[in-house]
């Protein structure tokens, strides 16, 4: 997060003010399912997930969350829609966080028994605008989910949560546009300094909503918009997770991790690049160094081209080589080249 906007507390995590950007996911599971959604969780934390959201579609759900939590280490968050009083319980049954839609919570009045709940457990409330479901005088007076009218639904829970004293409060407006998210983002952004949770809605499956996830969650984090993040696929969300780190490790918000660049191949190429690739981001998902590997598919200009990169492997002839740095350390036959490239990265240092 570039610009100051307020820190609120998700269980042990903090979101906003100069807090690094908290990446977050929600399992598919059936939440009643307790052991499905723990293992699932459990993997989602692996590869990197920092706060889990959950649904809450009936009171079994909600009591669920106790025996989660107890098998967890990371905040949950509970996801709310229709029935204010799954919001109560989930609160009372020690979710770290609740997520409402304005679009469909109720009135005020429900509201109110949400924030009361709330306070009492200083959780913390997303207030959780979608495009696809907004209230209907929203919706008549700007006949379409436009960003003017993400920003309203927005802003009347703003308003209606400080007059209640409560601030405990993360934004999002979210829609499956990317330009009608980009513009609702930027000005709500003017308009308030509580925490941004950032993401493109329904963005599609891995290839398309990575595109979409990418360009509309990059471009906002670039212009120093958005306190938490969350990739939204259809599928195994913990490619969520791997999308969502790449992308703050794309534009320098995510440090310590492993950069894996590569070349797009051509006649010269001779290792199967795309199954090394495959194979070394894999294998360094988890280490935490700040550093940058290049795969290259041929030994004439692979350490040339690739000379900013700390570490390198370029394919050759039955033996490629590793590089530091554009210089070459050594040759090696290549089906053990992902092998010592992984050593030289344990011995590496900056």
């Amino acid at each position: 997060m570039i610009e100051n906007t307020s820190v609120v507390s998700c269980g042990d995590v903090n979101i906003g003010g100069q807090n690094p950007v908290v990446v977050q996911s929600m399992t598919n599971t059936d939440t009643k399912n307790i052991k499905d959604t723990v293992e699932q969780i459990k993997r989602l934390q692996y590869a990197g997930c920092e706060i889990v959201r959950v649904a809450v579609p009936d009171a079994e759900s909600a009591l669920a969350i106790p025996q989660i939590k107890d098998s967890i280490e990371i905040p949950l968050i509970a996801d709310i829609h229709f029935d204010h009083k799954l919001a109560v319980m989930a609160i009372e049954n020690g979710a770290d966080g609740v997520r409402i839609n304005p679009g469909n919570i109720g009135s005020m009045e429900k509201v109110d028994e949400i924030i009361e709940a709330a306070k009492k457990k200083n959780v913390k409330i997303r207030i959780g605008v979608n495009g696809g479901s907004l209230e209907k005088d929203i919706l008549m007076k700007y006949k379409k989910p436009t960003a003017d009218a993400l920003v309203e639904s927005c802003m009347r829970h703003v308003d209606h949560f400080e007059k209640r004293g409560f601030s405990n409060i993360v934004l999002s407006l979210k829609s499956s546009d990317i330009n009608t998210c980009i513009e609702a983002y930027e000005k709500i952004s003017q308009m308030t300094k509580y925490p941004l949770h950032v993401g493109i809605t329904e963005a599609g499956s891995i290839k398309s909503g990575t595109i979409k996830s990418s360009i509309g969650i990059g471009y906002l984090l670039l212009r120093g918009i958005g306190d938490t993040i969350r990739v939204s696929l259809t599928g195994d969300p913990c490619k969520e997770i791997f999308v969502a780190r790449k992308i703050l490790s794309s534009i320098g918000l995510l440090k310590e991790e492993v950069k894996v660049i590569s070349c797009p191949t051509c006649a010269r190429t001779k290792i199967g690049i795309e199954k090394i690739v495959d194979q070394v981001e894999k294998r360094v998902q988890n280490i935490k160094k700040d550093i940058t590997i290049a795969i290259m598919g041929c030994a004439v200009n692979g350490p040339g081209e690739a000379r900013e990169a700390d570490l390198g492997i370029a394919g050759g002839c039955g033996e490629g080589l590793i590089f530091k740095k554009g210089e070459i350390v050594r040759k090696v036959k290549d089906e053990h080249l992902v092998d010592e490239l992984m050593k030289e990265l344990e011995e590496y240092k900056a």
